[in-house]
């Protein structure tokens, strides 16, 4: 579905479209935030400004200045529905062909607002996927532009049946889902994947971590998951989302999970 509004800045300077030789498109070369609105604001705001100046810190690209970004945010998001999706994208701007960068980039910034995607309440039901994610220490726990692990990954099923797909590393640990981190009850508390060498570190997987009483990272392998006592999938647009079923194992509604949603609920109403 097409972008309600968008708009491009080169550096601080408003342009009509997205130059053909920008590294973002050519390279996969920047990051990305995709931000849940609620009441024209973004709940997690500074959470994901903070992810987006230590991506941009990672990989030597000029981050936006705070103030001006969230006047541009605000500026698009005057017009938005109250509830919506405010996407994100920082690259680092023009370059010529080949993969040097320029000494000087001038980064650009594209904002876009979308649709809320329609609420489910889950339960979620899984699949294991065959793709596998790269070892790569130096990107790892990045939301940077290069998914085309994702995409073959959410390829391999089309099902409207199954709502999600759970990911491993090359090496063979649990990862994350498609477009969500995992959380799985394992003995008496929550266990999420560590992402030292692949995995997007998400917002609500902060949230998580930080509110969940003894909530952790942990090396996870798919027997672990399997053996859970429940299991939980979560993004920054839809917050915690129960699983009930991945392959042949079900799940029943947890307490632990209930109570995890509901102290969600009242630190950010909009979820």
């Amino acid at each position: 579905m097409s972008a309600l509004a968008t708009a491009i800045y080169r550096g601080r300077e408003r342009v009509p479209a997205l130059d053909p030789a920008d590294r973002g498109l050519a390279y996969g070369d920047g990051l990305f935030e995709t931000m849940r609105v609620s009441g024209a604001a973004v709940p997690w705001w500074d959470a994901h400004l903070a992810r987006l100046a230590h991506g941009a810190q990672r990989l030597g690209i000029p981050k936006p200045d705070t103030a001006w970004l969230a006047e541009a945010a605000a500026a698009l998001l005057a017009d938005a529905p109250s509830e919506a999706v405010l996407k994100l994208v920082l690259t680092r701007g023009v370059g010529g062909r080949g993969y040097a960068a320029p000494e000087t980039p001038q980064p650009t910034l594209l904002l876009s607002v979308h649709p809320l995607p329609a609420p489910f309440d889950g339960p979620l039901t899984l699949r294991w996927c065959d793709t596998r994610l790269a070892l790569q220490p130096r990107l790892a726990g990045l939301k940077h532009l290069n998914r085309l692990e994702q995409v073959l990954a959410r390829a391999e099923w089309n099902d409207a049946a199954i709502h999600e797909g759970l990911v491993l590393d090359a090496a063979g640990r649990v990862t994350c889902a498609t477009a969500a981190n995992v959380f799985a009850f394992i003995g008496g508390r929550w266990l999420t994947p560590a992402l030292h060498e692949a995995g997007v570190a998400g917002i609500a997987r902060g949230w998580v971590l930080a509110n969940a009483p003894g909530a952790q990272e942990a090396e996870l392998r798919p027997a672990d998951i399997e053996s859970a006592g429940a299991l939980f999938l979560c993004n920054a647009v839809r917050g915690i989302l129960p699983v009930g079923r991945l392959g042949s194992i079900d799940w029943a509604p947890h307490p632990a999970l209930d109570e995890l949603r509901r102290r969600l609920r009242r630190d950010v109403p909009a979820f």
